[in-house]
């Protein structure tokens, strides 16, 4: 007798942890309730990409299956789609916009396949943004609405070009400050943001990778601040600016 489809057991054992025999926490689960956890596994799967480590990787990715099969249950409980409606949906779209694996077009690289799925979107009557989820993190947002945007031709010819224009941004920001105009100094900083996630796209640099990796840097030198003055019994919101600064150079250097 052949083991059970791993994946048909899952969705046996929502459909049992959602009866009325079953889990309390999980009957009581809505779609609502579920997007945090959604958003929470699908950064941990990153996580694990990032860690390097194969085995948490597949663990993270069967966490964020686990929302999968969760949401399609309650969808099918009331009456809407099931698991394998979407995995037929999604089947279906790869076959269709995939014409020179599964049809008789012929495409050789990947920016005929990348423009060939962009005019299939177009005839199913998707814009060119469509597919940006307004959930992403504001900077991947941005990074992905200016690619997509770049891909019918609507994208500045070189990276030095959008650098000027982040220059122009920083001084529209100095004259809204300036102004006291406290809305548009936000619509100006909005811009400089938007801005710079383009110009890390133009240089091929993940803006949301990128601004991780500071965040990561700043947290250890700052954890050696901390260490430091906690070894010399003073606490950090003592510390004279002057000490704080030559902790921070130190911490810099030993990197």
């Amino acid at each position: 007798m052949s083991d059970p489809d791993p994946v048909r057991e899952l969705e046996a054992i929502m459909e049992k942890l959602r009866a009325p025999e079953g889990c309390p926490w999980d009957r009581e689960q809505t779609l609502e309730s579920l997007r945090q956890y959604t958003l929470e596994e699908a950064h941990e799967v990153i996580d694990a990409i990032d860690g390097g480590d194969p085995s948490v990787h597949c663990e993270e990715l069967g966490d964020l299956l686990l929302q999968i099969v969760f949401q399609a249950q309650i969808r099918k409980e009331e009456g809407e789609f099931s698991l394998d409606d979407v995995a037929r949906a999604i089947c279906d779209k790869m076959t269709r916009r995939h014409p020179h694996v599964f049809g008789d077009e012929t495409l050789h690289t990947a920016d005929e396949v990348r423009a060939s799925w962009e005019q299939i979107k177009a005839r199913e009557g998707k814009g060119a943004l469509s597919g940006v989820p307004r959930a992403l993190p504001a900077l991947l947002r941005a990074a992905r609405v200016t690619e997509k945007a770049s891909r019918v031709g609507f994208d500045w010819n070189y990276s030095e070009e959008v650098l000027d224009k982040v220059e122009e941004e920083i001084q529209e920001l100095r004259d809204a400050i300036a102004g006291k105009r406290e809305a548009d100094v936000e619509a100006e900083l909005g811009d400089l943001l938007f801005t710079l996630a383009n110009f890390a796209r133009h240089r091929g640099i993940d803006p949301e990778s990128a601004l991780r990796t500071t965040i990561d840097r700043f947290s250890r030198r700052f954890a050696h601040v901390e260490s430091s003055l906690r070894s010399q019994g003073v606490a950090t919101g003592d510390a004279s600016a002057e000490e704080l600064e030559r902790l921070w150079e130190e911490a810099k250097r030993s990197e």
